[in-house]
């Protein structure tokens, strides 16, 4: 066995290439569980590009009665405050405070009759994220190592995409709510392993010195120096013939090293974390938040060839203890009208023409959605106490999803809820079934077989079916 001497200790290369070979990079461990999302493979489809999908989810879980399912003829504490207007198709309406995203609805599939039967915001996030029903009794929000494992870490592990970059990307953030520990449960690896966990891009675009972590350089390595150590490396790594561990672990780390150089080499050459290089007008059209801003990187990112980008809801009322976000338990039609919907309208609005004039909404599938509606009574107490007559609680029986492109047709609602907006009337779609779609979209057969290394049983990606009638 190579080994080299270090004072009174014999190092094996074998651990040399474990700690040495990466800090010769100029990069860390953390760096480097970072990476490993890239995929060395590349499929385009017959029209050149792609196909990818920009999950929106909008945590908390947005009123679906007052904004894209709205019943005008149902009673005051119903219909609530709002008024419906006119989009772009005729007989299609959305809530009056969208007046942007109304000028859009020629792109929009309001996909009315989502319906799942938990209640609890992290179970409910689980089943949204993953596609699965929660394995146990709701009776926390957080993550636990026994989760299922989450849309995005299933493209990790079977999407593919240009060479060297990730094969799924969450931004801005992993949903948690404050003053908890962890995350909210279902949006890693879960059971199917946490080294699928997609590439998390962490922080506020919206800061003029954002930049993405693990993607370049270290501070004070030149490109000459960072190829002088590669090379170095490589000649390390052709030495002796230990290549191979118990468990084939040393292949696993060269390949990581590999992973790494690859994801550096072509975010640097392709720019596609490049936020800044976005116009002043761009910028200020998706609005100055940090949802608009990660929408606009989301665009990037698939204009560059990555299948999933993940872009999770996240604003300063995340302080609120009462109605974080899009949980709206008081107050919830001041807390939409001033807050949320201005924030949404003009991001999404802004978003979906962005993708539309440069020929990306035909392969790219947009989706948007929370983990749940709220109740069609105002002040109904379903599941949190601490509900006001001012608002609205949650809803998991019936809700919406906003869908555009990727072959669906634009300007029609899918599915209906009864008058009342409580329950799925037609077509009901359940979180396996979207799942199911997007993973179809992406060209992954949703009942691909993974080990289950909680259970140590074999498990299908997906349990549900495509919905096959949204052209």
């Amino acid at each position: 066995m190579l080994s080299f001497s270090t004072g009174n200790r014999r190092v094996t290369r074998r651990e040399w290439l474990r700690v040495g070979g990466l800090s010769l990079l100029g990069l860390s461990l953390t760096d480097l569980s970072r990476l490993r999302a890239a995929s060395a493979a590349n499929s385009d489809t017959a029209s050149g590009r792609q196909n990818s999908c920009i999950f929106v989810f909008l945590f908390g879980g947005p009123s679906h009665i007052d904004l894209w399912d709205m019943k005008p003829e149902a009673p005051a504490e119903v219909r609530g405050e709002f008024r419906p207007i006119a989009t772009t198709v005729p007989g299609l309406e959305i809530c009056e405070h969208l007046p942007l995203l109304a000028r859009q609805a020629d792109h929009l599939c309001l996909l009315r009759s989502m319906t799942h039967g938990m209640s609890v915001h992290g179970p409910a996030c689980s089943e949204i994220y993953s596609g699965r029903e929660y394995f146990g009794p709701p009776v926390t929000d957080q993550a636990r190592p026994e989760d299922w494992p989450s849309l995005s870490a299933m493209v990790t592990r079977y999407g593919s995409s240009s060479d060297g970059l990730p094969t799924s990307v969450v931004l801005p953030w992993y949903t948690q709510f404050v003053g908890q520990d962890r995350r909210i449960a279902g949006q890693t690896g879960g059971r199917m392993g946490e080294q699928w966990n997609a590439f998390l891009v962490q922080g506020d675009p919206t800061e003029t010195d954002f930049a993405v972590e693990g993607i370049s350089l270290p501070d004070g390595v030149s490109g000459g120096r960072f190829d002088h150590r590669r090379e170095l490396l490589g000649k390390v790594g052709s030495l002796g013939s230990d290549r191979v561990a118990p468990g084939g672990s040393v292949r696993l780390v060269d390949r990581n090293y590999q992973t790494a150089l690859n994801l550096i080499e072509r975010a640097q050459s392709t720019a596609a974390f490049a936020l800044h290089q976005e116009t002043p007008a761009v910028r200020a059209k998706y609005g100055p938040t940090k949802f608009g801003q990660s929408l606009l990187l989301s665009r990037r990112l698939v204009e560059h060839g990555i299948p999933l980008v993940t872009v999770n809801w996240d604003d300063d009322t995340k302080f609120d203890k009462v109605s974080p976000h899009w949980d709206t338990h008081h107050e919830n039609f001041p807390k939409l009208k001033d807050t949320l919907c201005p924030t949404f309208d003009r991001a999404f609005a802004a978003f979906l023409e962005d993708l539309d004039s440069r020929g990306l909404l035909e392969t790219t599938l947009v989706v948007a959605l929370g983990e749940f509606g709220r109740t069609p009574r105002i002040g109904l107490v379903t599941q949190n106490g601490m509900t006001k007559a001012t608002g609205r609680d949650h809803w998991p029986h019936a809700f919406t999803a906003l869908l555009a492109g990727g072959g669906v047709r634009g300007g029609q609602a899918y599915g209906a809820t009864n008058p009342n907006g409580g329950y799925v009337a037609d077509r009901p779609v359940g979180p396996a079934d979207l799942t199911a779609t997007i993973l179809k979209h992406l060209g992954i057969d949703p009942l691909l077989v993974y080990d289950d290394a909680f259970q140590r049983v074999p498990r299908h990606l997906c349990e549900g079916e495509a919905v096959h009638d949204l052209s």
